[in-house]
């Protein structure tokens, strides 16, 4: 009897288990290539609210990145340089280039001190100062930074899951 009722426990289990890890994969899949990326509307270090959707008709990079995050501080100097030399050009997916920030921070002085530090002087920064629960993250997949989606014009992905220096040459494809 014993055996027998093991034996149904373990079936029962083996049965389950691939259910709930494909449920929590699907969970964390973000939007792919080609999809209309979701809007995230996220107050920035001032807590205004600044969205997503505002840029439609730019192309935009959306940087998941945060102030405690080695990787990320490492590769700022490199988005703030693709930034200026993409920023005023014509692609032909879109009307210029602007990065849509979204720190993964929990401590709001250390975002605003790593803005500040590295020199990200564009306009769109947000965070819902979530760490690894926040919001964005959640809604695009997000686990690893930093990571970036690129979108044109039209709100459509164009590229997923993308480091920064895969976001520069996929913009270096579209310039008119």
């Amino acid at each position: 009897m014993k055996k027998t009722l093991l034996l149904l426990l373990l079936l029962i289990s083996a049965s389950t288990i691939p259910f709930a890890f494909n449920h929590h994969a699907t969970y964390l899949q973000g939007p792919v290539n080609g999809q209309k990326a979701p809007n995230l509307i996220f107050k920035n270090p001032e807590g205004n609210v600044m969205a997503l959707s505002e840029l439609k008709g730019k192309v935009v990079m959306i940087d998941f990145w945060a102030s405690w995050c080695g990787p990320c501080r490492r590769a700022n100097p490199f988005v703030v340089k693709m930034y200026n030399t993409y920023k005023d050009k014509k692609f032909n997916c879109g009307k210029g280039f602007e990065i849509y920030s979204v720190s993964l921070d929990q401590n709001a002085q250390a975002w605003k001190n790593a803005i500040a530090q590295d020199g990200l002087t564009w306009k769109y920064h947000v965070s819902d100062l979530g760490y690894w629960s926040s919001e964005p993250a959640r809604i695009y997949g997000i686990t690893s930074i930093p990571q970036c989606y690129l979108i044109d014009g039209e709100g459509t992905i164009i590229g997923a899951g993308l480091r920064p220096e895969m976001v520069e040459q996929e913009l270096a494809k579209r310039v008119k």
